[in-house]
């Protein structure tokens, strides 16, 4: 027999024992997968943030179906998206509380300065590694923008060297602010009357406020003001319980160095 049509036989032979074999095995191992996984995994945000709690919105799909997981921790997704998932699981869809991220740093380029300057990779961990970042405040946003890389909304940019958040784009899926070194940026409920203290820094008044005129010196004005004892001063720097708060914005006009904003009317 010709060697090249015995060859050409041998190799079909062989295609055809391995095609019978996965396919055996196809039949086989076949696991059965609920329809409803892919038709959540279609209405979710597709974002994969891990704000859910986990590993993307495949596993989040998969663990509401055959876990019972809430149908409401896509944050990106937002009530809508916990409304779909709802209707393909015949279930109450419940409460779904908007969240949005926060800057905690008013450290603008007229309010502070730079301590050195940096030339290596442009990114806030990597400044954060040569003695703390390049800022005289060691406490604030750095401005290299790691949050502008890690959001998927595009919802938050630098400008005037700190971060600022685009609140009509921003889904509260916390990317941000696990990319920030300085751990500067917080996700909470969103509420346009409800005022956030604007400042990290731990030192005490005077070096804050050689650092950077925008910072909380801790005086407490803002503490005594508070009809809902929702204010506190803790490393010299104020908190504000914003399950206490109520958005009377007396803390606001108190404070003598104009660190405390409402977040969404900015």
């Amino acid at each position: 027999m010709n060697p090249i049509l015995m060859a050409i036989i041998l190799v079909t032979v062989i295609g055809l024992i391995g095609a019978i074999i996965l396919v055996a095995a196809s039949i086989f191992m076949y696991v059965p997968v609920d329809e409803r996984v892919e038709q959540i995994t279609g209405v979710l945000a597709g974002a994969n943030c891990g704000a859910c709690g986990c590993a993307g919105c495949a596993d989040y799909a998969k663990s509401i179906v055959e876990d019972g997981n809430a149908i409401n921790k896509c944050i990106p997704g937002g009530a809508s998206c916990a409304a779909a998932i709802a209707q393909i699981m015949g279930v109450d869809a419940g409460a779904v509380t908007p969240m949005k991220a926060v800057v905690a740093c008013s450290g603008t380029c007229g309010k502070t300065s730079k301590r050195y300057e940096f030339q290596g990779i442009q990114s806030c961990q990597a400044v954060k590694g040569l003695y703390g970042g390049d800022g005289m405040c060691q406490y604030g946003c750095l401005g290299y923008g790691d949050c502008v890389k890690a959001c998927a909304f595009d919802a938050i940019h630098i400008k005037d060297g700190i971060a600022k958040v685009d609140y009509e784009k921003c889904t509260g899926c916390g990317m941000c602010a696990a990319a920030c070194p300085n751990s500067v940026i917080s996700v909470v409920p969103e509420h346009k009357r409800k005022p956030a203290v604007l400042c990290v820094n731990k030192d005490k008044g005077a070096q804050t406020r050689k650092a950077c005129t925008a910072g909380c010196i801790g005086c407490m004005k803002c503490a005594k003001a508070c009809p809902k004892q929702a204010i506190t001063v803790e490393n010299n720097v104020a908190y504000i319980d914003q399950s206490l708060c109520v958005g009377c914005q007396l803390c606001v006009k108190e404070c003598p160095v104009g660190v405390i904003h409402v977040p969404a009317a900015m």
